[in-house]
């Protein structure tokens, strides 16, 4: 990362040099990739709660219409929180570029 750390006795003084294109370039295709690592977690977090809806209509402790209901809400709050996340990719990407 180029840091060049300096230690008068007391403080340790880290200078940053300024962010190069090519740097934040790299910077945004590290936020893509957490967006998509976290993307596919809540994909993941729905297939379990579904999983999870069917064990229970197969014990018969809920019927086939709370199964559905229950499965259409997982896809409510599925896709509400992957378009959190896109959002909050876009303002990171913009942050990230500005100069």
């Amino acid at each position: 990362m180029s840091l060049n750390p300096s230690n008068d006795g007391k403080v340790i003084r880290i200078s940053i040099p300024p962010l190069t294109e090519e740097r934040r370039k790299e910077l945004v295709k590290v936020a893509k990739n957490q967006a998509e690592q976290s993307r596919v977690a809540i994909r993941n977090i729905r297939r379990d709660g579904n999983e999870e809806l069917k064990k229970l209509l197969k014990d018969s402790k809920i019927t086939e219409d709370d199964e559905s209901k229950g499965a259409a809400e997982l896809q409510k709050l599925t896709d509400s929180y992957i378009s959190q996340v896109n959002h909050v990719l876009e303002e990171k990407e913009k942050e990230i570029m500005e100069v």
